[in-house]
């Protein structure tokens, strides 16, 4: 998938213009910025959801082979689906119909159920799961296309650190056995950090791409941001200060 000249807009304001992006098979690349700067928006781009403004689109993959992870909402308590159900609909979600081949559908999620660490609750109803629990049956959903491409929308979004990192993990794990390009949106970036190859920083307009270490530091946000930003790596964490509070907590439909 790439982009060339891709430009994104809402009224009179530009979240981005400009952006010519490629996304590589087996690469892992995470989207960063503040609230309100269009990253979930890129996502619905690439989905096919929500047109370009300018530039182009070029998408190499059939949209059966997209896998979507999207932000979190806990299932209500009461909710009687079981997880294994959950993860099915991946599989033949689309198809009306009576299910005829049962036996291969149950062998498909009971794999699935496996590689994320879920088979012993996979007849539990998806109400009783944890927020992490319920994370893990959205990502074997996610891959249950066998996806050339899995993009993610904060999929970190309220797990605890330990989940954020099982989540991360997960997802790294698809990406380097099945050579499947990840796009990752998020806002904790030190889960990623030791999977992430490269890194999109939307901000006010901008953007910049990267590696981490390119991208990730005072010199580059400061330039984005138009004002003074700092960057310190502690150990293996990354510590960001200085994004304006007016931005970083804006919400935004588009984000």
């Amino acid at each position: 998938m790439s982009l060339k000249g891709g430009g994104l807009s809402f009224g009179h304001r530009a979240l981005w213009q400009g952006l010519d992006l490629d996304i590589r098979p087996g690469e892992f690349l995470a989207v960063l910025g503040a609230n309100g700067s269009g990253k979930s928006s890129l996502l619905k781009v690439l989905l096919g959801l929500l047109p370009l403004s300018e530039g182009r689109l070029e998408r190499h993959v059939p949209r059966e082979k997209l896998g979507y992870v999207p932000q979190q909402k806990n299932f209500a308590p009461d909710t009687a689906l079981r997880a294994r159900d959950l993860v099915a609909l991946g599989v033949d979600g689309h198809r009306w119909g009576i299910r005829r081949d049962r036996r291969r559908v149950h062998q498909v999620v009971d794999g699935l159920l496996e590689k994320v660490g879920a088979l012993d609750y996979a007849r539990v109803p998806v109400g009783q799961l944890s927020g992490g629990e319920q994370q893990r049956l959205r990502i074997a959903q996610a891959m249950a296309s066998d996806p050339q491409v899995l993009l993610c929308d904060e999929p970190l979004l309220s797990l605890d650190p330990r989940h954020q990192n099982v989540v991360s993990a997960l997802v790294n794990q698809r990406c380097r056995e099945a050579g499947t390009a990840v796009v990752f949106v998020t806002h904790e970036l030190n889960p990623v950090l030791p999977y992430v190859d490269r890194v999109l920083y939307l901000a006010q307009g901008r953007f910049r791409i990267g590696t981490p270490e390119e991208v990730m530091n005072t010199e580059t946000l400061s330039e984005l941001y138009q004002g003074h930003v700092e960057v310190v790596r502690s150990h293996d964490r990354l510590l960001v200060s200085g994004i304006p509070e007016q931005i970083h907590h804006e919400q935004e439909e588009v984000d």
